[in-house]
């Protein structure tokens, strides 16, 4: 049975365009004006209309010996000023502030940045002693509850990238950490993607535990993770899955804002 019918836009050019800007964005490479018209169900006059005012704007450049179409330099600009204005940490910071005013714990917003996670939010709780996840730290992600997150929510081929070999799993001496190889990752990440959420317990500082939950945008990729930080023995193991699932809705409230909507209510 099929799902309510889309309503049509009443700019269609505009949101041809953006249609394909993000399949573009998408891609691993440049793609044919006859691809993008058949994936987009738009006639091919309108994609090649569309591509050339792009084009003519800088936001997607034509390979004319390939035939193919790829993003361009407006469109790097774009994603530059992105960076630059940080929308990320500037939406995620108040929703962390009132998570950590519910559970009375830490929490912070995590980014993956090759094979380590970048931590880009922090927010303390009243008379909790200070973290090794700053602003600006960066962490192995296999060791933290916020790159397992991550992780768990990447295709598994995109993972099994990240660590090809044994020598890929990096660690802190005072870890202690158990997962030091593909095999043990892969199963690990199998478990994050069943429960919903990823643990660490003592693995980056000895006595200290995390839950954490990714963000994910409107095509489900990982964009961050939101996570707790407590001490170990202040929060007893059977009250894990309620902090988590606190975790959980501040995640999928960040996820619905990035992409500019709402959160339906729960239920």
């Amino acid at each position: 049975m099929s799902g309510p019918a889309r309503p049509a836009s009443k700019v269609p050019a505009a949101e041809s365009t953006l249609r394909i800007l993000k399949l573009l964005a998408s891609k691993r490479g440049p793609v044919a004006a006859s691809t993008i018209a058949a994936s987009l169900g738009i006639p091919r006059s309108t994609a090649y209309h569309l591509l050339g005012v792009m084009a003519d704007n800088g936001f997607v450049l034509h390979l004319h010996e390939e035939k193919r179409y790829g993003l361009g330099i407006g469109a790097f600009e774009l994603s530059s000023a992105y960076s630059r204005q940080e929308p990320l940490s500037r939406l995620g910071r108040p929703l962390l502030a009132a998570l950590v005013d519910t559970v009375g714990e830490s929490a912070h917003l995590a980014i993956l940045h090759g094979r380590d996670v970048l931590y880009i939010v922090e927010e303390r709780a009243k008379n909790r002693p200070s973290l090794v996840t700053d602003v600006g730290v960066r962490l192995p992600s296999h060791l933290t509850a916020s790159g397992r997150a991550i992780l768990a929510a990447l295709p598994k081929a995109q993972v099994r990238a990240l660590y090809p070999n044994d020598a890929a799993f990096s660690s802190r001496n005072q870890s202690g950490t158990t997962i030091e190889k593909y095999s043990v990752l892969s199963k690990h990440l199998d478990q994050v993607r069943i429960r919903g959420y990823a643990e660490e317990h003592g693995e980056v500082t000895p006595g200290f535990g995390s839950i954490a939950v990714a963000v994910t945008d409107h095509v489900n990729w990982p964009t961050a993770a939101v996570a707790v930080t407590f001490e170990q023995d202040r929060v007893p193991v059977e009250s894990l899955p309620e902090l988590a699932e606190r975790v959980s809705r501040v995640a999928r409230e960040l996820s619905h804002r990035i992409y500019g909507r709402p959160q339906a209510a729960d239920g």
